[in-house]
């Protein structure tokens, strides 16, 4: 701009320097963004072998004809005292994530603790087709999506079924009876519209709803055809409990046919198993 004596000045605009200032803070926040997703991504980290196997399948996909998932501490306790019992599985891998209530889990190259809130995977030896997973870790909501494609991914769908178990609390149980103390804890099921078998405990009433990864992997098999059946387990007990741990048994034929399983636990040894959850699950609580 030049002035009546033909000075020339510089033309200074507030709106450019306002409009700079808004794409630099625009830039941050995609940065910032970009960084929360990078830190709350799902990784599956496999043990050497089963990563071979992948990488050996041409399609990085395992041979899988059953997945059993147990979601909660009585869940996941309910296996491991069991199925698990056995010197018959490897633990064959682990999911790494990180939340605001699973910080531990993160570590890619580690495996998670003894007693550490995690989601692990076991494969049994004489029947490697079939894989058990123990979930005691919190996944949050916008992870879920991450989990089911992610686990699943590894996984060939033709010929695989999967059963899962898992807690809930009874406030979350809605029905226009009194529950007595006596009837809880208490199963309830829900299948994918792919799965024939007869469910071994009555069906989940409408309105309650699922949440969580149970939710997750059920609406997963259902749009991808793939058969699926939910134990949930409604209990007033939120820590590792016997009792709760016990209304699991009748999965137990389904899980018999599968592998071979050992005598039934005595009261007394699940009663010890379950002390010994709680204390595990007290260090990281």
């Amino acid at each position: 701009m030049a002035t009546f004596f033909g000075e020339v000045l510089s033309v200074y605009s507030r709106a450019v320097e306002e409009d700079d200032d808004d794409l630099d803070d625009e830039n941050e926040d995609e940065r910032i963004h970009r960084e929360i997703e990078e830190k709350r991504e799902v990784h599956i980290v496999w043990c050497p072998e089963v990563a071979q196997s992948l990488e050996d399948s041409g399609s990085n996909k395992l041979q899988c004809s059953d997945l059993i998932i147990a979601v909660g501490t009585n869940a996941a306790g309910f296996l491991s005292a069991y199925v698990l019992n056995t010197e018959s599985w490897d633990a064959v891998g682990h999911v790494s994530l990180w939340n605001e209530r699973s910080r531990g889990s993160s570590r890619q190259s580690i495996a998670p603790l003894p007693g550490e809130p995690a989601c692990l995977f076991y494969r049994h030896r004489d029947n490697p087709a079939v894989l058990v997973c123990q979930s005691t870790c919190y996944i949050a909501e916008d992870q879920l999506f991450q989990w089911t494609e992610k686990v699943f991914g590894c996984l060939q769908k033709r010929g695989l079924s999967v059963m899962v178990l898992s807690d809930s609390p009874v406030a979350e149980y809605k029905t226009p009876d009194y529950l007595y103390g006596s009837a809880v804890p208490f199963l309830r099921s829900l299948k994918s519209s792919a799965s024939k078998g007869q469910a071994l405990c009555p069906a989940l009433e409408q309105p309650n709803i699922l949440i969580g990864l149970p939710a997750a992997v059920l609406s997963h098999c259902q749009v991808h055809q793939i058969p699926a059946v939910l134990y949930q387990c409604y209990t007033d007990v939120i820590s590792p409990d016997s009792i709760t741990m016990e209304t699991y048994k009748p999965a137990l034929l389904c899980l018999s046919k599968l592998v071979k399983l050992e005598p039934c636990l005595s009261a007394d040894v699940l009663r010890k198993f379950a002390i010994i959850t709680e204390a595990q699950s007290n260090l990281y609580t």
